[in-house]
């Protein structure tokens, strides 16, 4: 077992986990000031997290599909929880806010996304259960053209008309078909791939970021009269789905290490894809609260993570298998 983290992937992990909320954050100020600089660049959105999953492609391993062979039962838990418990809340709290429609749908949406890549740079900075991170965020991405559109119309059906099949088919293009394709690339030319890979998580981040900028950008006139409820919604999503996460892992009996794991693969979420699907198929506001949650749920992620850090320093080591899930996961980080 690993006693502890190696120095230069944790400061790796916290420069990741501290730039690309900065980053996202410059990027959606400015799509608020100046939305005019952005025109045109809604369309461009679906190529955009084209390019965020070809990069999570070209940082998969076949170990990571091997985690979920090794462990099914945990990796079911975490896929359940995650596409029930995120789903549920996003219903909640548009209902119990009272949202508009459109930003009600965009709540729900975002619940229905797969796992944030960004979880598992957490989980390593929380002292988590890597290896199971990874494995959650690589199934339900896989999963999501299957379970996000009729989640979606089920839940956010009586807000807004949802086309699922449609849906379904932008999910395989935009997730499923660039994933593969950076998983077939790293396959194939993995000594060259491995050279760039710590490029990956800046090109990411400047890919979500352009999203989000986009995103604000199309809705700015609309942004000032709706931004505290969104904000409301978005963190109390964002926060349950952390607690309720953890609280999954401890009630199965999964341990310590994998209920940190399971606290952000379940709370926090795929934003672009919801941002892309918003977009989409709804409307830019819709995609408002997919381009809030881009930012806060790093910030959130990464203040429980440093907690938790915290509180293992005085009680028990990282997990096992950490430095080598830390290796293929911090180029997801966007």
């Amino acid at each position: 077992m690993i006693t502890d983290q190696p120095a230069s992937d944790d400061k790796a992990a916290r420069r990741a986990v501290t730039v690309f909320p900065v980053l996202v954050l410059v990027a959606g100020t400015a799509g608020l000031v100046s939305p005019g600089s952005f025109a045109g660049w809604t369309s461009s959105v679906p190529y955009l997290l084209g390019t965020v999953m070809f990069c999570m492609g070209l940082t998969m391993t076949p170990l990571d599909f091997r985690g979920v062979a090794k462990r099914p039962w945990a990796v079911a838990i975490g896929l359940v929880a995650h596409y029930v418990i995120m789903p549920g809340l996003g219903w909640l709290i548009a209902h119990v806010l009272g949202l508009p429609p459109q930003l009600a749908a965009g709540v729900i949406l975002v619940g229905c996304a797969p796992s944030g890549t960004a979880s598992n740079v957490v989980t390593f900075l929380a002292r988590g259960d890597v290896a199971l991170s990874v494995s959650v965020a690589t199934v339900s991405t896989v999963l999501a053209p299957l379970v996000t559109p009729p989640l979606t119309l089920l839940l956010a059906g009586a807000y807004l008309p949802v086309d699922a099949g449609s849906m379904m088919t932008d999910i395989l293009k935009t997730v499923l078909l660039p994933v593969l394709g950076g998983l077939l690339v790293r396959l194939v030319a993995g000594k060259l791939v491995d050279r760039v890979l710590g490029l990956m998580p800046w090109l990411s981040s400047l890919a979500v970021a352009a999203i989000v900028a986009a995103v604000v950008a199309g809705s700015a006139s609309a942004i000032k009269s709706a931004a505290v409820s969104v904000l409301i919604a978005v963190v109390l999503h964002n926060g349950f789905g952390l607690a309720l996460g953890y609280g999954v892992g401890k009630a199965t009996g999964l341990g310590r290490p994998a209920s940190r794991a399971m606290a952000f693969e379940v709370g926090m979420q795929n934003s672009g894809l919801a941002a892309s699907l918003a977009t989409a198929h709804f409307s830019p506001l819709a995609a408002l609260p997919a381009a809030v949650f881009s930012v806060w749920h790093n910030i959130s992620g990464a203040l429980v993570a440093a907690w938790l850090s915290h509180r293992s320093r005085h009680s028990r080591p990282a997990p096992a298998g950490a430095g080598h899930a830390l290796a293929t996961t911090t180029a997801e980080e966007a």
